[in-house]
């Protein structure tokens, strides 16, 4: 750029500067600095909707969607916000932890299980049909992120429980259907079983359209590539650390005795216990998304 052109350009870097400000400026929503990423606002009352639809996968991709799992939990030094390396089949340190005390038999031990769990999470290209709370994000195309909940849904609609009911393919762009996402706030949590698909229809009359939504969509296979996970070495280094275990200590005579009159394990002994594999699933089982993005707002906030 020469500058001639920069001083006749000039009057639009305000702007631009302003938008990035904005972007500074503005709490992050779990997502971090990602605008890839859509999400319905809620209102006060923690209620909120939106319609969306799903789309097909990506253009040189198999699926529709990509199914991550992760971790969110804290402890004395700090947060553990980290995908969990069984996304990959492989193992993970966080559930082998888990896995430890749930295994012990004492309800104590469960309890810091259930609340270390790892979380199902799923992400999928959708196209915003409606957002009231931001009507500037209708019509573009989004990584949505969501949970159980709404992946049941999805399900039902392509496995229906019932005779009478037709299959339906809710990612197809021409026998698809639009999906109202209703989020009701209730005893502290958001919930999604209100939520519902209309009828199937075209996203759009015009072909040449939804061909440029296709081709607009955004990767999803990163989110399963191995080259985006931290290796098991880190993350029970970073689990150590956050949960205060001290891997090398050796324990006392007391200490050896797992299970002292059904008291929880410390970090300590937890660390000395032989690793097992993962074998109860339910000590395991999948949360919501929005629970995973809170915690990881708290973390980046700290």
């Amino acid at each position: 750029m020469s500058f001639a052109d920069m001083k006749k350009k000039r009057g639009d870097k305000l702007q631009s500067l302003l938008k990035e400000t904005a972007k500074i400026n503005t709490p992050s929503r779990g997502q971090g600095d990602d605008d890839r990423f859509w999400r319905p606002e809620l209102d006060k009352s923690g209620n909120g909707m939106a319609v969306v639809r799903f789309l097909p996968a990506p253009d040189g991709e198999d699926l529709p969607w990509a199914r991550t799992w992760n971790h969110g939990f804290q402890g004395p030094g700090g947060w553990y916000i980290e995908n969990s390396l069984t996304t990959l089949g492989q193992k993970d340190p966080v559930s082998e932890y888990n896995s430890t005390h749930w295994n012990s038999g004492i309800e104590a031990n469960k309890e810091i299980a259930r609340k270390q769990k790892r979380r199902l999470t799923y992400i999928s290209n959708v196209y915003v049909v409606k957002d009231p709370a931001n009507p500037q994000n209708e019509g573009t195309i989004r990584l949505y992120k969501f949970g159980k909940k709404i992946w049941d849904k999805l399900n039902d609609k392509m496995n229906p429980q019932f005779e009478d009911e037709t299959p339906v393919n809710p990612f197809d762009l021409w026998e698809g259907c639009n999906f109202k996402i209703k989020i009701r706030k209730m005893d502290g949590f958001s919930n999604y079983d209100k939520s519902e698909f209309e009828s199937p229809l075209p996203l759009d009359e015009d072909d040449a359209k939804m061909e440029e939504i296709w081709k607009g969509e955004h990767s999803l296979e990163e989110f399963t590539n191995e080259k985006n996970f931290k290796s098991y070495v880190e993350l029970k280094e970073k689990m150590e650390r956050v949960l205060g275990i001290v891997t090398n200590q050796t324990p006392s005579h007391d200490e050896a005795a797992p299970f002292d009159g059904g008291k929880p394990m410390t970090p300590a002994q937890a660390a000395v216990t032989h690793p097992i594999t993962e074998t109860h699933v339910a000590a395991e089982t999948a949360g919501d998304s929005d629970e995973y993005s809170y915690f990881a707002k708290l973390a980046e906030q700290e």
